[in-house]
């Protein structure tokens, strides 16, 4: 299983972008030090700090006909990577 698993391309990470962060969905147990390393590897860029969170999920519910369906959505983690000045990650190279 790979340590980043996707970036996360919100409004709110698309601003970030601007200022040298990207933000990743990353594996639960993982450190900042192995998700440098593995951002390091991936993309040829130099990392200057990492920064972790835990999003947690949320509870949904939806109704139907004849019931009101519960549950709630995976928790999962997520990094916010500062690059090096001047370089910039581009995850629309291969399309």
């Amino acid at each position: 299983m790979s340590i980043i698993k996707r970036p996360i391309l919100t409004e709110k990470s698309q601003d970030l972008q601007k200022g040298g962060q990207y933000v990743f969905e990353v594996a639960g147990k993982t450190n900042k030090i192995e998700i440098a390393k593995e951002i390091k590897k991936m993309y040829g860029v130099e990392v200057v700090a990492v920064n972790t969170l835990r999003q947690f999920g949320k509870k949904k519910s939806r109704s139907t006909r004849t019931k009101v369906t519960s549950g709630v959505t995976s928790t999962f983690k997520k990094a916010i990577v500062t690059i090096a000045k001047g370089e910039v990650i581009d995850f629309y190279d291969g399309i």
